[in-house]
């Protein structure tokens, strides 16, 4: 199969690892996409790589981290690629003319602030461009229903449509999800927890609480694993109410709308048994700062014959460090980034890295005509179609804090979503 050739739409913490001028500080220091598809690259997967963002004034300082921290941390893996716009233009559209640089059959990835994905996915999607989009797709299940149909009219070539949720590709939560559906009965009840630590809040703080809020951002994941667990069985989400707690962001400077956790509860239902389930999920971006994880995650499914319990923050492995000043737990499982013995990159099994070549590799079938977009969706992946009920789910318990009301999921005759 030919290579595919990439466009990077997005220049920040999880494309690059380069954040207000150097580094982050969580644990994605150069970043994630960046890093693997230069990897993809080495190993002929892909082809030509290009990034786009706003301002091409950051170009020279990402190319200098890029190669600091990747180039000569490798085995001088190669970090070029085309930028949009120049290094001298701040263009907020400069993602079109870079997607329009691009042929049918080529991708792109979407890791921009929740609110650019709709108008960016829509406009590669209708040039026969393969797209993947961070978490959450969208905001809006109007929004999600209509790349949908407009990703199903794109034929001659046909469009893949991928939603970026690594959490499926986690070892404990992909045994977790086979031995749901293998022998534990029918679903009852689930809870989860996810959280990030308030420093996040300064990256985060130019859109935390105007276009997103943090259950977009961190409960878009364990909804989406519960809903994958779930939807084989036959349940479906009917309704969501929403509860958050408000006082912390604020008084770090951030937008006075901004919510410090949010949780959600969520009534499923199994028409053809009539039996109810509960989800509770739960999203914070203000945790402590020095609670040694970057991310406290876990979550408790109860089944009618069993139940399963993962802690994915605290994975048997942690590090004394004198100069952090305290004991941290890493978690090589999601991006492995020491080198194998020959020094290239060796974080190939990292489900960060998994979840980016199953997009390439998907990408490139459908290219070579081996499949196509809706043979992906019978694979269980997180593609568009499959991932319709978390965008409800999402949306829904937005509107459950705003109207301060539950938020109904119907399904209608015609099969279409609605919020009512």
């Amino acid at each position: 199969m030919e290579p595919l050739n990439v466009l990077m739409v997005g220049t920040g913490e999880y494309t690059t690892g380069f954040v207000g001028g150097g580094a982050s500080a969580s644990d994605k220091k150069v970043g994630v996409v960046a890093l693997s598809m230069f990897d993809l690259r080495r190993r002929g997967k892909v082809g030509k790589l290009g990034m786009v963002g706003v301002n091409g004034k950051k170009f020279p300082a990402i190319r200098e981290h890029l190669h600091k921290n990747i180039t000569l941390a490798y085995n001088n893996l190669d970090t070029s690629f085309d930028s949009f716009p120049d290094n001298n233009t701040v263009d907020p559209d400069a993602y079109k003319s870079a997607i329009d640089a691009l042929s049918p059959g080529d991708a792109i990835t979407i890791f921009t602030p929740d609110t650019t994905h709709y108008p960016i996915a829509l406009y590669a999607i209708q040039r026969g461009i393969h797209v993947m989009i961070t978490k959450p797709a969208v905001k809006l299940l109007s929004h999600h229903l209509s790349l949908l149909a407009a990703a199903e009219k794109q034929t001659n070539p046909p469009v893949y449509v991928y939603i970026e949720h690594h959490k499926r590709y986690d070892p404990a939560y992909s045994d977790a999800r086979f031995r749901a559906l293998n022998g534990l009965g029918d679903f009852n009840y689930f809870y989860s927890y996810m959280s990030q630590p308030k420093f996040q809040l300064e990256t985060f703080k130019a859109w935390a609480g105007i276009d997103s809020d943090i259950s977009y951002y961190l409960n878009s994941h364990h909804i989406d694993i519960c809903d994958s667990m779930v939807s084989a069985q036959g349940f479906r989400p009917t309704s969501v109410t929403a509860s958050a707690s408000t006082g912390i962001a604020t008084s770090l400077g951030c937008d006075p709308s901004t919510e410090d956790t949010i949780t959600l509860v969520v009534d499923w239902v199994q028409p053809s048994s009539g039996k109810r389930a509960t989800g509770v999920y739960t999203a914070s971006w203000t945790a402590p700062q020095k609670a040694g994880v970057h991310s406290n995650q876990y979550f408790h499914y109860l089944a009618s014959n069993g139940e399963i319990r993962i802690n994915q923050a605290k994975r048997g492995y942690d590090v004394a460090d004198d100069s952090a000043g305290q004991l941290a737990w890493y978690n090589p499982f999601y991006m492995r980034y020491a080198p194998d013995e020959d020094g290239n990159f060796n974080g190939q099994s990292g489900y960060g890295y998994v979840s980016m070549e199953k997009f390439v590799d998907g990408c490139r079938a459908v290219n070579a005509g081996e499949l196509r977009p809706e043979d992906l969706d019978k694979k269980g992946l997180p593609t568009l179609r499959n991932t319709i009920a978390t965008t409800a789910i999402l949306e829904a318990g937005r509107r459950s804090l705003d109207e301060k009301r539950a938020v109904g999921i119907e399904i209608g005759e015609d099969g279409v979503w609605r919020l009512v």
